[in-house]
């Protein structure tokens, strides 16, 4: 019963903490110049230099399924699903959460322990003592620079994936480049980008929101920060997993 009830008031904690941010988010466009080199700098961090990792996932993911895929669907004269396949595993359901995981990897961990180290030297209460929000200077533009990046991400993901595998069905069946991608383009539907990118914003807040609470969770001892760290990616890991099963239900709900 302890239990249910301390897991209640952890949710509607989260809840009110995600709101906040959101009503922060207005207030730092408008006058949040002191934390744009923040905002910059998490972009850069999250999104720039995750370009490479996802480069290689992404031609990995695209070339995988048509090596795997065109010759299944040729044992039963059905080479045109391979277009349908690959919008549907690439840009609906793996390029969003893959990203996300590379995100977690990457960023879960350094904002956790960044903003716990913060609490630990006192920094945080210096920004309170000096009238500074820590929400709208720590929290939004890190929840903006994490939501945007997995933004650009995804798509960066699917484009490169499926590069990938139109390199890969060279090698099957050699075709120009304009009828593969007007193939693709038949298949691809409005919907389907915009559960990406939906995914992807929810992917961002969940792992930006879950690792600035988990860095402002700790106390005193240093010994909490990798601990800070931790819970923030296995909190993003189960979030995100859990929260792309659910919007992947919705839309074949909504759509069938």
């Amino acid at each position: 019963m302890k239990n249910s009830s301390a897991g209640i008031r952890l949710l509607f904690y989260n809840l009110g903490f995600f709101t906040r941010t959101l009503r922060g988010v207005g207030f730092f466009i408008k006058s949040g110049q002191a934390s744009y080199r923040i905002l910059t700098m998490q972009i850069f961090f999250t999104f720039v230099q995750a370009i490479g990792i996802t480069t290689l996932l992404a031609l990995g993911i695209g070339a995988a399924v048509n090596a795997i895929g065109v010759p299944m669907l040729a044992s039963i004269s059905q080479q045109e699903l391979i277009y349908s396949i690959l919008i549907i595993i690439i840009t609906r359901e793996l390029g969003p959460l893959l990203t996300a995981f590379i995100v977690i990897a990457r960023s879960a961990t350094a904002i956790a322990t960044e903003i716990a180290g913060m609490v630990i030297s006192h920094e945080v209460e210096a920004y309170v003592s000096v009238g500074v929000d820590p929400i709208e200077h720590l929290a939004v533009p890190r929840f903006l620079g994490v939501t945007i990046s997995l933004v650009l991400l995804n798509i960066y993901f699917s484009v490169f994936g499926l590069a990938g595998s139109f390199a890969v069905a060279q090698i099957f069946n050699a075709m120009p480049v304009d009828y593969y991608f007007s193939n693709l383009l038949q298949y691809l539907v409005i919907q389907d980008v915009l559960i990406s990118i939906i995914k992807s914003i929810a992917f961002g807040a969940i792992i930006s929101i879950g690792a600035v609470i988990e860095g402002l969770s700790v106390e005193r001892a240093s010994t909490e920060v990798p601990v800070a760290g931790l819970r923030a990616v296995s909190n993003a890991f189960a979030g995100c997993i859990v929260v792309g099963i659910v919007l992947s239900v919705l839309y074949y709900i909504v759509m069938v």
